[in-house]
């Protein structure tokens, strides 16, 4: 696989980026080379299709939008957008802070592949993308419940689907844990008196 070499942003890109879009830019992260533009949300159209067409920047491809779940902010979602230069080889992450009420504008008119990005985030962190004329789940099934990338997402999830011979289809019950005991403490065998019963070292070491 070939790996193109990617040229590091001009020590004076930040500027220009803070003189294109003024008080619509929160903060701007020099690290490794490529640039994280931290933005207001309402601003996200005005950033982004200024990145695209100014001549000196030229951000002309969207290659990954992503989310994050940060739960102890009120704001608790990142949503990352990282676009690509091709004609200077650059690259730059636009970020803003969002949570499951406020809605974030859609890109699709100005990077139609968008479309199918935010339909990813949406269905497994629950960002709303005002605008998409298509915000539907993608990776989950129809009738899943909840939004599995969150971090207080239960990892049984709340549902679980199984085929009935009595309807003779698949349907959806709430999950049931089958193990009767459903607390665990993650000790070894090594640790406490009465994990292992005859053990001579539990019995030593009480």
């Amino acid at each position: 696989m070939t790996h193109w070499p990617q040229t590091k942003p001009d020590g004076d890109m930040a500027e220009r980026i803070r003189a294109l879009f003024g008080a619509a830019v929160l903060d701007i992260i020099d690290h490794a080379g490529e640039l994280t533009v931290l933005i207001e949300r309402d601003a996200l159209l005005d950033v982004i299709t200024g990145l695209r067409d100014a001549p000196e920047l030229e951000f002309n491809q969207l290659i990954d939008l992503s989310g994050v779940d940060y739960p102890e902010r009120p704001q608790r979602f990142d949503v990352n957008y990282h676009l690509l230069s091709l004609t200077k080889n650059r690259r730059i992450r636009v970020k803003l802070h969002t949570d499951d009420q406020l809605p974030v504008a859609s890109l699709t008119a100005v990077y139609p592949v968008a479309g199918w990005y935010e339909r990813e985030t949406w269905d497994c962190y629950g960002v709303l993308f005002d605008g998409n004329p298509d915000l539907r789940r993608i990776l989950t099934d129809y009738g899943f419940q909840g939004h599995p990338f969150r971090k207080d997402f239960p990892l049984t999830g709340y549902v679980e689907l199984r085929y009935s011979e009595e309807a003779k289809r698949v349907v959806y019950e709430p999950v049931k844990l089958a193990q009767d005991f459903r607390s665990f403490d993650f000790l070894s065998p090594w640790e406490g008196t009465d994990y292992l019963p005859g053990d001579e070292k539990a019995v030593n070491n009480g």
